[in-house]
């Protein structure tokens, strides 16, 4: 069990620990950003506000219930108005603390929010295949570029899947969450990185059920080539990374 031993470290409360370190925000060092900036001269679209008008499946208890990794994907594209729901469900500002915090509909440690939703759209009605960012605050779409073989880049991405090779491909939206560790570091010094993963999991909850309400089908995928998928997104690899994808397409009947 001892080549075991690291990992499951990991995986266990270090408040003891934790609580004898002085961190960055203890010593004054300014909070990092909590979004990522952009050029405000680049390529945006303007999303419509969420609404609950796309949702075919009002139950909670339903969507719970029904709720499956889905692999397998129609043709049909999504909406615009769906692809802005899904987005806000995983990742939409819904209010600001008294003390300037943003309100999510995901729980975040902290509210740290260290994760950036990026895009690869394959089929959203009236949008270009191509690489986006999602811009929380604004609610909006930032076109990063497009990809030449966007679905054969996908493919490589995610390597071998166990169960449906080359599903993500079919999908309409590839999800890539990254994360920017400091945002949480900052606040959490050694305890940031189990807190990174537990929130991330939270998004890609929201995904399944937002998903199911809509007539979709979503499946998180853990198995990726990390340095392609960073490579395409044009991230550094170390003070931003992804860490999770969800693939999102209407069910194959």
């Amino acid at each position: 069990m001892t080549r075991y031993e690291q990992q499951r470290n990991f995986l266990k409360s270090n408040f003891h620990e934790f609580k004898h370190i002085k961190t960055d925000k203890i010593k004054g060092i300014a909070q990092p950003p909590i979004v990522k900036s952009f050029d405000s001269k680049s390529p945006i679209i303007d999303l419509p506000k969420a609404s609950k008008n796309v949702v075919r499946k009002g139950s909670i208890f339903d969507c719970i219930e029904q709720r499956r990794s889905t692999r397998f994907y129609s043709a049909d594209t999504l909406s615009l108005e769906e692809l802005s729901y899904l987005l806000w469900a995983t990742q939409g500002i819904t209010g600001i603390s008294k003390n300037g915090l943003t309100l999510r509909t995901v729980p975040c440690s902290g509210a740290t929010h260290t994760l950036e939703t990026y895009l690869m759209i394959m089929r959203v009605e009236g949008v270009r295949q191509g690489i986006y960012r999602y811009l929380p605050v604004e609610h909006k779409l930032l076109f990063m570029f497009e990809l030449d073989q966007l679905e054969q880049k996908i493919d490589a991405i995610t390597l071998d899947q166990p169960f449906v090779p080359n599903f993500a491909r079919k999908a309409s939206v590839l999800f890539a969450w990254s994360t920017t560790p400091y945002r949480s570091e900052w606040k959490y010094d050694i305890s940031a990185h189990k807190k990174i993963l537990i929130d991330v999991g939270h998004v890609c909850q929201n995904l399944y059920l937002a998903s199911e309400s809509i007539g979709a089908g979503a499946c998180a995928i853990g198995i990726y080539d990390q340095k392609l998928i960073d490579e395409v997104l044009e991230l550094d690899g170390d003070e931003e990374f992804v860490i999770y994808l969800g693939a999102v397409g209407k069910k194959r009947e």
